[in-house]
């Protein structure tokens, strides 16, 4: 059972945490909302923090979805749908609005900050968006059987989205208005990707070797560059290498189906 079109209550839901984000934004709790999350999630260590970041990274999260291209392309198709959506939301809204983020506002002894300090463009968190862009894809992507099983991936992007007070780049109403956001883009991500026909979704088609092509490029950024902290070399390195062990499997099933 495939796709199936979100529910008008479904489709109403983001609503609610785009008007809490919008509640801590006028409401005068700004400051006070980042600095508690900020604070109590100094408990947890650096590491993972800085890794639930770079899992709402496009590359990070890429990456995480690649094998998906051998087991359920249609699903790797929504969630690069939704992410690329996002991406174009991202890029319209943040030099737009153009807020200061906490490095900007506040001084840098009075909450914990890992990584580069980010001073603008703080509206919508960029990876908070794409995580949950991404999750709203495949879970809307699978037949209402699956749903349940695909419940943790929320859970997932929410993380990613704490993470990003936890590291001291984002508001926490950064956060929820991304998240609403993110939604919606995966509820439409999901919506384009139905439209591909079956038959050009097997591992021999034009699209599944153009997102075979598109991991080929992403490994060089992962094994290049350092994304969001030090403190996530080893994950993009082993981001590559899942990549690659796709990609090597993808070319074996063509040659396969070459000799067949």
């Amino acid at each position: 059972m495939g796709y199936q079109r979100p529910s008008v209550l479904l489709c109403c839901l983001p609503i609610l945490p785009l008007a809490l984000g919008l509640f801590i934004y006028f409401g005068g709790i700004q400051s006070s909302s980042f600095l508690f999350i900020n604070q109590i999630t100094q408990h947890v260590p650096d590491r993972i923090w800085a890794g639930l970041t770079f899992l709402g990274n496009g590359w990070g999260t890429f990456a995480l979805a690649f094998p998906l291209l051998l087991l359920a392309p249609r699903l790797l198709s929504a969630g690069i749908f939704s992410g690329l959506l996002g991406g174009m939301v991202i890029a319209i809204l943040k030099p737009l609005m153009n807020l200061p983020r906490p490095a900007s506002i506040l001084a840098s002894g009075d909450f914990h900050q890992i990584g580069e300090a980010l001073l603008y463009n703080s509206m919508p968190s960029g990876h908070t968006l794409t995580a949950f862009a991404v999750a709203s894809g495949l879970y809307f992507a699978v037949g209402m059987n699956k749903h349940k099983s695909l419940l943790g991936l929320f859970v997932l992007a929410g993380l990613v989205g704490l993470s990003r007070s936890a590291v001291g780049a984002h508001w926490l109403s950064d956060e929820f208005v991304a998240a609403a956001i993110g939604l919606w883009c995966g509820m439409l991500g999901s919506l384009l990707a139905s439209f591909i026909p079956d038959n050009q979704l097997t591992l021999d088609k034009w699209w599944p070797r153009c997102i075979a092509l598109c991991g080929l490029f992403a490994i060089y950024p992962l094994l290049t560059q350092t994304m969001d902290s030090d403190l996530n070399q080893p994950l993009q390195y082993a981001s590559a290498l899942l990549i690659a062990l796709t990609l090597a499997l993808f070319v074996q099933t063509q040659h396969t189906k070459s000799n067949h």
